[in-house]
């Protein structure tokens, strides 16, 4: 078996950027590759984070607010 997070990220990238999106360059691909990682990282909130961004979760963590007892609840 495969490390579970890559796997489902990699299955959430292809469901929902590659195999949606028809490619005609590579500065296209590039472009909407960055658009789908803001959205990613910024926007949508994780369930395995509590709710939280990926964004957010590294901000508290370099204000020393993080507790990762938020992820176990």
């Amino acid at each position: 078996m495969q490390n579970g997070f890559v796997e489902s990220f990699n299955g959430r990238l292809r469901d929902e950027c590659l195999n949606e999106t028809l490619f005609v360059s590579l500065s296209h691909a590039r472009a909407a590759l960055a658009a789908w990682k803001k959205d990613y990282n910024h926007v949508r909130p994780h369930s395995g984070l509590g709710g939280a961004t990926p964004a957010e979760i590294a901000i508290t963590a370099r204000l020393g607010h993080y507790n990762s007892q938020r992820l176990c609840q």
